[in-house]
């Protein structure tokens, strides 16, 4: 998928019910128009909305830190 770099899934340790997916695109758009018009979409959304009990939250976010290291800055 264009633009498309990676996912990650994790599970609440405090509600074990819910979990986060983060989902990593190049743009924006990526996600809004090339993910969301294709037809794997529509497979994501038939394999995955009935595990759904409300439909998600999607917001998006952009990285203001990163670090991979085993040290604190």
């Amino acid at each position: 998928m264009s633009g498309y770099i990676s996912h990650e899934l994790q599970r609440c340790l405090e509600t074990t019910n819910r979990y986060i997916l983060l989902v990593r695109w190049q743009q924006l758009e990526d996600h809004t128009v090339g993910f969301r018009a294709s037809p794997k979409y529509q497979e994501w959304r038939s394999l995955l909305h009935h595990f759904y009990d409300l439909f998600p939250t999607v917001e998006h976010y952009e990285s203001v830190l990163f670090n991979s290291g085993s040290e604190c800055p």
